[in-house]
């Protein structure tokens, strides 16, 4: 499905032999990772900004649905929206939390520390055509 369709932004997320994989950043003086990639560090802003493929599967921290659609958005309501904690040993200082939205969308199906996997959405961009965006769905799934 994501083949055809363009990214939402470019360099967000890529799509290798693996699947889908999201591409944040580490500065190693402030030994941190970030998403999305930016050329400074968002904690110090350090220039020393490596790209980090991150990794494709954690643990579901926060949920919510979102019941009203945001200004320009044109897609399907209610969707549900999610913060997803990533740990790679790359970085020992926690882990780094990614927002995300979540599929299915519904809340009651979710449960705090459900283990999660990366996967590509279609949704309407700015103008109305379908772009791929990224999301995590249940490891189950």
């Amino acid at each position: 499905m994501t083949g055809e369709l363009p990214p939402i932004r470019e360099g967000l997320f890529r799509i290798d032999e693996g699947g889908p994989v999201l591409t944040g950043g580490w500065s190693p003086s402030a030994g941190l990772p970030h998403f999305p990639l930016s050329p400074l560090c968002p904690f110090t802003g350090a220039e020393d900004i490596v790209a980090l493929d991150l990794p494709r599967t954690g643990q579901l921290w926060l949920w919510t649905q979102v019941t009203s659609p945001p200004p320009g958005y044109t897609g399907d309501v209610p969707y549900g929206v999610g913060i997803v904690e990533l740990h790679d040993p790359i970085w020992h200082r926690g882990p780094l939390r990614v927002l995300s939205r979540l599929s299915p969308s519904d809340p009651a199906s979710w449960t705090e520390g459900d283990p999660v996997r990366l996967v590509i959405e279609a949704v309407p961009g700015p103008d109305g055509e379908p772009v791929a965006t990224w999301a995590f769905t249940r490891e189950d799934r």
